[in-house]
């Protein structure tokens, strides 16, 4: 096999547009069973940044970025570059402010990463997405071998080339592509759902608590509770 794929299924524009426009991260993960979420290890560099596109994968040796350098090269519109760098989080380096204007010069959407990054306020200037582990200056070396477009492991998901990434200010969920469509036909039902509870909730017709059934958890639960009168 080749160190560099260049050819993959990808989700359908269609459909990675369609999952754009839901409101956070939690639905999907729970839409998929509670699988695919990194699990709030990796953060927006700027809080509030939201990702939604197609995977393309990198593997790094931590302490170098050559291999990230020719990922740039072959991004497309809509990518999202996933760069797995072992968790290792001691060189910022690895990814800067010129590989961001690179990337989203190239129509990438996001960078996310369990590395850690620099030059943070030209990221901002460039409104480019970048989520990491970690924020430091600490330089790279440009020497080692590394691939482009393998499965890689991230904060311990599985994620493949051509996969649906979501990340918003509360974590990063991966949606294998395969079953994207049932996945986001599950969320949207979720969704209208959490929307009708919110009205209810803020037309004062009661909590979480009774108007999800939670009431009914707790009473079955057999726990002595104080009198309101005494």
């Amino acid at each position: 096999m080749f160190d560099i794929i260049k050819h993959y299924d990808k989700v359908s524009p269609e459909l990675v547009e369609k999952f754009s426009k839901f409101e956070e991260s939690a639905s999907i993960h729970e839409s998929m069973g509670r699988k695919g979420a990194m699990g709030g290890k990796i953060h927006p560099v700027w809080p509030g940044s939201r990702i939604c596109g197609v995977a393309m994968t990198v593997e790094a040796r931590p302490g170098d970025n050559v291999i990230i350098h020719k990922a740039i090269d072959m991004l497309k519109p809509g990518d999202v570059l996933m760069i797995a760098y072992s968790g290792d989080t001691r060189t910022g380096g690895m990814w800067g402010g010129m590989m961001s204007a690179s990337a989203q010069a190239k129509g990438a959407v996001g960078m996310i990463t369990d590395g850690a990054v620099r030059d943070t306020m030209l990221m901002k200037e460039l409104d480019f997405p970048v989520f990491s582990q970690a924020i430091n200056v600490v330089g790279t070396t440009k020497a080692f071998k590394g691939t482009i477009n393998h499965p890689v492991t991230m904060c311990g998901v599985t994620v493949r080339p051509g996969d649906l990434v979501f990340a918003d200010n509360d974590d990063v969920v991966v949606v294998p592509k395969e079953i994207a469509q049932e996945v986001y036909d599950i969320t949207l039902a979720r969704e209208l759902k959490e929307e009708k509870l919110l009205q209810r909730i803020k037309n004062h017709e009661g909590t979480t608590y009774d108007l999800s059934g939670f009431n009914k958890i707790v009473e079955s639960l057999g726990l002595t509770e104080e009198p309101d009168e005494i």
